[in-house]
């Protein structure tokens, strides 16, 4: 068998790779066939632009410099402000697609973004069969079951960058003065460490991400998939004590992945209370009369709507839902609704609470 490709030079690991055990990256062979979702590789920078970072294991923003070598996964990626890629290459070339280390090729992009940071494959890493190395091999183990669940909460929003992970965030903090053990869970999104340490740091017990189930990413993913890795990632935080837990779901309400699963009774039968994070008055209004529509009724409003008195005010004029502040959140003030006994109005049984927010990552 051919013994691959060694490179003793050493390479920048990036965060979508955090758990990867650093045993597992060190032999590489060439490349053949269309690249996967979840396929790690070593690349090597050929030219910086959008990205001149790129976040490491341990959340460090390493400075990318052109001949870098990364270890990278291809996935694909939606944002609105910024790109629109897919996991897919043109022979050995790749753009890298978000710090966290995301790689495929760019299809659309935000007008006001530069290019992306451009990538040269050196080879696939594999196992000592030569098996190629994808990030399904490294998910954290499926929970014994699905019983006691813990209680959720579910934060959507109106697009990407209204708030929804400084909500999540508050949410934790609040949460904390009712319970010790909330965990955070960011459902989907695309690989980068930003939120989950912003959940770390608002005192949640354990913080996990799509990552931790196996995906680079979640966009184009099937609903199934969805609502496996959301049982998974729930279980594991259960498993890990969480009394509460906060996940997030990326971007707004009309994203493929986010209508899905806000459309699946599956999924909105598991969550207890729900909050809706917008950036104006008429976002707020349109997105809150969608969720009524899919049968969601948001017991707040927040996000960057509530830095503006003005913008609360109207809101409050065509929405007859409260609106919180962070701070009022942080304060717990939205705790008493979030703890009432939840009946699911199918089966008149008292369900329990998770925190779930839908959010998208930069």
């Amino acid at each position: 068998m051919n013994p691959g490709y060694e490179f003793r030079g050493g390479w920048k690991t990036s965060y979508a790779l955090r758990r990867v055990p650093s045993a597992r990256l060190h032999t590489t062979f060439p490349r053949t066939g269309e690249p996967k979702p979840g396929e790690i590789v070593l690349a090597q920078v050929e030219k910086i632009g959008k990205n001149t970072g790129l976040e490491l294991v341990d959340g460090r923003r390493s400075t990318l410099h052109e001949g870098d070598r990364i270890a990278v996964v291809f996935g694909n990626r939606y944002a609105t402000g910024q790109f629109e890629g897919y996991a897919e290459s043109n022979g050995d070339l790749c753009d890298l697609m978000s710090m966290g280390g995301l790689c495929g090729l760019v299809r659309s992009k935000h007008s006001s973004v530069a290019d992306p940071t451009k990538l040269r494959i050196l080879g696939g890493f594999v196992d000592s069969d030569g098996r190629a190395l994808s990030l399904a091999d490294f998910a954290v183990p499926q929970p014994a079951s699905t019983s006691d669940r813990p209680r959720v909460i579910a934060v959507c929003g109106s697009s990407m960058d209204a708030g929804k992970t400084h909500t999540v965030m508050s949410l934790i903090r609040g949460l904390r003065r009712r319970v010790d053990r909330v965990a955070g869970v960011k459902l989907t999104g695309t690989a980068a460490g930003r939120d989950t340490w912003s959940m770390r740091d608002a005192g949640a017990c354990v913080a996990l991400d799509f990552v931790d189930g196996g995906a680079p990413s979640t966009y184009m993913s099937s609903l199934e998939d969805l609502l496996n890795l959301n049982d998974r990632l729930i279980g594991h935080a259960r498993d890990r004590g969480a009394e509460c837990v906060v996940v997030e779901i990326a971007d707004g309400l009309l994203q493929r992945e986010t209508a899905a699963l806000l459309q699946s009774r599956r999924f909105t039968a598991g969550v207890d209370r729900w909050v809706f994070a917008a950036e104006g008055p008429l976002a707020a209004y349109a997105g809150h009369a969608l969720l009524r529509g899919w049968g969601i009724d948001p017991v707040a409003l927040s996000g960057l709507l509530t830095m503006s008195p003005l913008g609360m005010k109207e809101t409050r004029m065509v929405v007859e839902v409260p609106c919180h502040t962070a701070k009022d959140l942080q304060n717990g003030s939205l705790n008493d609704r979030l703890f009432e006994n939840s009946i699911d109005p199918e089966s008149g049984s008292n369900e329990r609470l998770v925190v779930t927010e839908v959010a998208q990552v930069a």
